[in-house]
Formats: structure tokens, sequence, C-alpha cells
């Protein structure tokens, strides 16, 4: 039996020989790999409904080539970009310069709209293109741009008040940064403006301090931690001229929050989103614009917490009064559900486990809605199509893999590219029966099956009361011993519905050079990360840190028995992620040997309200979560290394959090490192990013590999 086994061995080693392995230059420098990966052609815009137009370039190629696709025949010919219908430039747009305003009438510069002093912040045209709002000095103000008149709407901006410019908190937790803190949203017939008045004198105020200059400089934040005050909130509706404002119906003093409100396609009414300071009440209200008064539109609790939507995606508008679409997760998974246009529900759409449910189009002449969703598997992104009825929810796309499709104009047919963890990415035309016309391209090299290259795979895990299949990601190393121990390198970020496993083609020269290197990378995602719909995630309520921990022990142990080193088992992660990596190396430290923990909250007392008493509740209702929660409370059991690593100036998770712990570390007599990097915020560019990478780069060396790293691998 032996001998077999060893002939087999060789056997392998010679076939594995004769493969090509990639060079040092190719793995680190970025030089290229001939014929390895190809580029795919790319979707330069549908003609029609029946017809696209594709781009090409060959490797190598400076020309671009163009393809007209037949979606009905899959006939494929030459083309140019004539066929595309030219869309219209944008004949009026608002250009920034100098904290002044320019008005652009089909971009050239037509006159200037603003000299001030004061910086005008988040111009924004109405939707009938004639006037301009934006922010200066925490005012709202509106240009009409035919006459150039400005009109100031609000009077009593300042340091505190803010009108139509969101308060911290609101900016980064509820409207999220993709609004630059804008607060302030036109009606569809551009003759009002809803906006939101915030008022910060009741938050407390954080330092963080500059060190550049012979004094340096405090920069003062009004943040609100956990069981702090929060902004009071008014929400108005004002005319474009300032001459009429209401206020909605609602008491500012209330403990509470608002979401991003959207207005009714006829403008009748601001749909306002409303939630308790607990975070398990959302109320919608129909809010009158002519005297602030409300109505309750739709209404949703749950047990645990309701997301606030914060990019415009939980209400989608039909045409003709047919109501809308209102995305939930109320039943455990995200389904989709048709009100009428009072807001009563009408049915249920979609069905089964979804997740990251995405409106791709509506069929409003047949009552058809696509849509994407991990429902399939929760690795994998799929395309279906149901009946707004809720009826014939079908799977479009195909295969054990992960697809990113682009929609003819009517529906009639889609481009998906798709791959998995092991299959490049590929291109094909499919028509919306689910039925392969052709195949569009492969990104995979006539040289690909020449190359040795490093196992990835996406494997299950089953937590340790049975309960989950955890997924993980893991690349092997170059010629893996089953009979020999390797050092692992875990990635993650941990939090709630934030999972990072996906089964897609990730290639990465850098991380075959850590295969080379002997080292086991691993990404892991926990039964509360998003794969288990809203039923698993509920698993986090007060008690952050906890569920996370026990199913990456799990795993953990599961590495230990393929392969894994039980000394040398390394984890990283920045944020969330520097957060789990600190308490793995705490709580968990019989598991985790080495972290790398970047911009780490380490105790939740000291991050913002909004995001951690939705999951944690307050420090005065759940004590006991939070000790639970705090790094602190088990650094007596900490041992291997921890490095720790902060921008001086992160306005969002505070350096405060890891000088805490630092501080806890030295009371204990513990060894561990600590690099700060001055004026970071919650991320760091150019010759700190660099020094940052090589820092941790030569721990991992050092401590999991235990050798020195290669001048090659310097940044």
């Amino acid at each position: 039996m032996k001998r077999i086994t060893l002939v087999a061995l060789l056997i392998s080693t010679i076939a594995f020989g004769q493969k090509k392995s990639l060079t040092e230059n190719q793995m680190i420098k970025g030089e290229r790999i001939p014929n390895l990966i190809q580029s795919l052609p790319q979707v330069v815009g549908w003609v029609d409904d029946e017809h696209v137009l594709m781009s090409k370039r060959e490797n190598g190629d400076t020309a671009t080539s163009y393809l007209l696709v037949d979606a009905k025949t899959g006939k494929i010919t030459p083309s140019d970009k004539s066929v595309l219908t030219k869309e219209p430039s944008e004949p009026i747009s608002i250009l920034s310069r100098n904290n002044d305003l320019f008005l652009l009438v089909d971009g050239k510069e037509s006159k200037q709209l603003t000299q001030s002093t004061d910086p005008e912040i988040n111009p924004t045209l109405s939707p009938d293109k004639k006037w301009v709002a934006f922010t200066r000095k925490n005012d709202l103000y509106t240009i009409e741009l035919s006459s150039g008149k400005e009109n100031r709407l609000t009077k009593d901006g300042s340091d505190l008040i803010l009108n139509g410019y969101a308060s911290w908190v609101y900016f980064e937790e509820i409207f999220g940064r993709p609004s630059r803190y804008r607060s302030f949203w036109w009606s569809p017939d551009s003759k009002s403006i809803c906006f939101m008045r915030m008022d910060d004198t009741h938050v407390p105020l954080f330092p963080i301090v500059g060190e550049t200059g012979q004094h340096g400089y405090v920069e003062n934040t009004r943040y609100p931690k956990s069981g702090d005050n929060n902004p009071t909130v008014k929400v108005g509706i004002i005319n474009t001229e300032g001459s009429s404002m209401v206020w909605a119906d609602f008491n500012e003093k209330d403990d509470q929050y608002f979401g991003m409100p959207y207005w009714m396609p006829n403008a009748s009414s601001v749909l306002v989103q409303w939630m308790n300071r607990g975070q398990d009440t959302l109320i919608i209200y129909a809010v009158n614009p002519m005297d602030g008064t409300k109505k309750e539109f739709y209404k949703e609790i749950q047990k645990t917490w309701v997301e606030l939507d914060d990019m415009g995606s939980r209400i989608h508008f039909l045409p003709s009064n047919k109501g809308m679409i209102i995305k939930s997760d109320k039943d455990g998974w995200e389904q989709l559900y048709w009100h009428n246009a009072d807001g009563s529900l009408k049915n249920q759409i979609t069905s089964g486990p979804n997740w990251s449910t995405n409106i791709e189009w509506i069929d409003t002449l047949k009552n058809i809605v696509y849509f994407t969703s991990r429902q399939q598997n929760s690795v994998r992104t799929d395309f279906y199509k149901v009946g707004m009825d809720g009826k014939n929810q079908t799977r479009l796309t195909f295969g054990d893999f992960t697809h990113s499709i682009n929609l003819s104009p009517k529906g009639s047919y889609f481009i998906t590219k798709y791959s998995n963890a092991t299959s490049p990415d590929q291109l094909a035309l499919v028509s919306n029966k689910g039925k392969l016309i052709t195949e569009l391209g492969s990104s995979m090299g006539n040289a690909f099956n020449d190359y040795s290259l490093a196992k990835t795979e996406i494997i299950r895990i089953p937590s340790e009361d049975g309960l989950f299949q955890l997924p993980i990601r893991i690349t092997w190393p170059m010629n893996f011993d089953p009979s020999k121990k390797y050092p692992v390198m875990i990635n993650i970020y941990g939090g709630p519905n934030a999972g990072t496993v996906r089964d897609g083609w990730q290639f990465s020269p850098l991380a075959q050079w850590w295969a080379h290197q002997g080292l086991i990378q691993v990404s892991m995602d926990h039964r509360a990360s998003g794969h288990f719909g809203k039923n698993g995630v509920n698993y986090m309520h007060r008690s952050l840190g906890n569920w996370e921990l026990k199913d990456w022990i799990t795993i953990v142990k599961w590495l230990r028995n393929n392969g894994a080193d039980s000394t040398r088992v390394g984890i990283a992660g920045f944020s969330y992620g520097g957060y789990m990596t600190s308490l793995a190396l705490t709580k968990g430290a019989g598991y985790f040997t080495h972290g790398l923990a970047g911009g780490s909250v380490t105790d939740w007392h000291l991050y913002d309200s909004h995001y951690t008493e939705r999951y944690m509740d307050t420090p005065k209702e759940n004590p006991q979560g939070y000790a639970a929660g705090s790094i602190m409370q088990y650094v007596d059991n900490y041992k291997g290394l921890l490095r720790i690593y902060h921008g001086t100036m992160d306005d969002n998770v505070h350096m405060q959090n890891s000088l805490q712990l630092v501080r806890k570390l030295q009371d204990a007599k513990k060894h561990f490192e600590f690099m700060v990097y001055p004026g970071g915020r919650h991320g760091w560019g150019g010759n700190q990013s660099a020094h940052s990478t090589n820092e941790n780069n030569m721990f991992i060396y050092k401590n999991l590999l235990n050798k020195e790293m290669p001048s090659a691998l310097y940044r």
C-alpha cells in the first residue's frame, strides 16, 4: 500500500513539475503573466432590446474593436460606436471651483453663480434643472439659474445648528458616506425641498488632536457615544424661494432617529422614516408638505432591530399610481412586498432564503420583477424573475457560479459575467427565460492550464451547535502536504451582516506569493454575517463579539485538523476586524496566536450611539453585554503577540480605543507592538500606507513564517 502511494506521488510530482511556476517579479512586482488571464469584452451599451454593443481589446493591443451582438440569434458582427444613439450631454451642470459655483451649459462655463469666501457645499440641481440648492455655513440656499438670484432659505445656521447639513452620526451611520453630509432632498416637481435641521447643542464634544505646527491643534467633533445625547432633529419643507416653510409634526425633543425621506412621485407628500432610539420600531409617515401634518403609512417592529434605509433602497415606486415595492427582512430573509399607494400591503412578491436582494428592473406591462439575490447559495449571487403576485419565481442564471448581470432595456435578455473560486470570469448572453444564447468570452488565457497555481476553494464547516454550515474561503500552500503543519493567516471583518466569503474568481499574484511561502490563507464568516438571513444576524443582539468568536474558534479547530500549525495562527482585521482580532488574542488566546489589529473598537462604550445601540441597546439597558464585549475584560488571558496600529486623527473609531487597550496591557505587563500614523483618519494613504503594509508583512514573516522578509516585497 505504501509503495503504491509513493509511485502515485512520484507521478503527480512529475506532472506537476511540467507546469510553469510564477516568477517572483510576476507575483510581487506586477510583471505581466503571458496568456494566463485575458481581458473580457466589455458592454458599451444596449442599442435596443435585442442588440448590444461590446468593446474588445486583445492583450497587448492598444486599439479597441467593437462588436454588435444580435441577442435574438447570438450572431456577432464587427461594428463601431456609431450604432449607439449618442446620449445627449448634460445641458446644465454645476462646477464647484475655489469655493464658488459656476453654471456650465453643454459642458462650457456660462456664468459664475456665487461670490463668497465661504464654500458652497453639496450643490444639487433641481429635477427640472432650473435651480441649484446648496448649504453654506450650515444654512440652506437656492439659486435660480436663469436670473442668478440667490435665496437664503434658513437663517439660524451655526456650529451647532445645521440646516441641510448632517450631524456626524447621521452622516456616518444613517445617510452614509456617499451623502457627503447632505441632508436636503428636492421634490419631483422642483417646487420644494425637504431638509433636516439638526441641533448638536447637547451632543458631547470629542477632541481630536493634530500634531502639526509648533503648538498642534484640536479638532472638536460632536460625537455621541453609546448612551449619549444624540442631535435633535426637525424635518422641514420649504419652497424654492424660502417664502413658505412648514415643520413636519414631530416633537424634536423625542429620543428618535429619522432616515432618508422619499418624495411621492407626484410630490403630494413626503414619506419620512421615523425610528425610536431603541431601533426596533420603524414607522414611515406620509407628511403633508402644505401643513406638516402626518399619518402613519407603514410600520415594522422586530424583536431585535430594524435597519434604517441609508441609500434609498427600501422603497421602489411603481408608475400609474400602482403603489410601490418595499424591501424588508421582517420574515428572517430579505423579501420584496407590493404595497398599495396608501401604504397597505397588497401581497408578498419574493420567497425563499433571499439575501442581498436587489431589484434590477420591473416590467410594469407584464407585472414581472427581475432581481438579484444570494438565494441558491449564500456565497453566490443569482438572477431571478417573479410575478408581482408572487407566483412563478424562477432562477435565470445557471451553474455553481456567482453572476453579475447587465439587463437589456425591456428585460428580454441579459449578459452575465460569471465565475467561481476555481473558474475565471466568463461572459454569456442569456434570454429572460434562462436560455443560454451564446458565450461571449472567457478570461481564461490560452496558457492558463500551463501554470501551477495555488488551490483556492470554498468549504462549509458545521458550527459547534450544528445549526449552521459556516463558509470559509481558503487558499492552500503550494505543494500542500497533509502530513505537515503550516502557518495560517486569517483576514476578517466580522461585523453584523458583513460577510466576506464569496464564491467568485479573485486571482491575486500576491496571494500566490504567500502560497509559495507556505502560508494557509483564510477568510471566514460566522452565523451573523448574512449567510443565514436576519435570523442568523439576530444572534448578535446585545452580544457583539460573542458568536463571531465562538464560530471562528470552531473553524480554527477544523484548520488545526487539516494542516494548520496551532502555534502559528494569525488573524488580521481593521475597524470591526480590529476589534475581533483583539478579542481573538485575548478571549480566544487559546486558539489565535498572532494578530494585526488596525483602527480597532476595543470597548463598545467608546463607539457611536446609532451603530452600537442598534445591536447592543444602551449601556444602561445592557451592562452585562457591554462588559462581555469589551477587550479590557480579557487582557489577563492575553498571550501570543498582538500588533496594534491606529491613525491619530481617526474621527470614526477614535484612537482612544487603542490607547485604553495599550494602557490595560501595560498595567498587566504584557508584551505587544504598537504603531501610530500621525494625521491618519480611519485609514491612510501615501507613504504611510506603504509603511503600514511593510510592517504588517514583516510581522507575518517574522512570527508566522519564521524568516526574514525578502527585499522584493518592500514597497
